[in-house]
């Protein structure tokens, strides 16, 4: 059995030709297309890194900034307000009644008043020197006299102390 001898057809060489042809040129198109996106998506991908990089940089130099505001802010900070507590069950015990309570934390406080608008780090490094002022007090209410103990410093804007009683000797 033989192949027929079509290959010698013009009609269909030109086809074969034509096939190969349109072969090539799709295969030129494929190539220039993907080029150029290849191009376009690379240059898209070097501007978002140099945007990301700024940005980066941006952001490290706000961060900076920020926490050398906090620093700065930070020692700045100053106190606000004073808070002087007697313990309750100090009132109790040696049955002190509310005005002499009140008095003494106002005495208390009058005293400590001058670390108002103080600079909060002073003020901490003081604190020993803040504990033995309030516990060398002797304070005269109601006949009695009574010294005071620290039992809880806390240094902030607001400084809270809550202080124990005992009688005097």
């Amino acid at each position: 059995m033989r192949v027929p001898p079509l290959y010698r057809s013009p009609a269909l060489q030109r086809f074969f030709a034509g096939m190969v042809i349109g072969g090539l040129i799709s295969w030129c198109i494929f190539l220039f297309i993907f080029g150029v996106w290849q191009e376009r998506y690379s240059k898209e991908i070097k501007a978002q890194k140099d945007t990301i990089a700024e940005l980066v940089d941006e952001k490290d130099i706000w961060q900076k900034e920020f926490s050398n505001l906090n620093k700065s802010t930070e020692e700045k900070l100053t106190i606000q307000n004073l808070v002087v507590k007697i313990n309750s069950k100090d009132i109790k015990k040696y049955d002190i009644n509310p005005v002499s309570v009140h008095e003494m934390e106002a005495k208390i406080k009058d005293d400590l008043d001058t670390i108002i608008a103080k600079d909060m780090d002073l003020v901490y490094k003081s604190r020993e020197l803040l504990k033995k002022s309030i516990e060398n007090k002797v304070i005269l209410s109601d006949g009695k006299r009574y010294r005071f103990k620290v039992s809880e410093l806390f240094i902030y804007t607001t400084v809270h102390i809550e202080i124990s009683v005992t009688f005097a000797d």
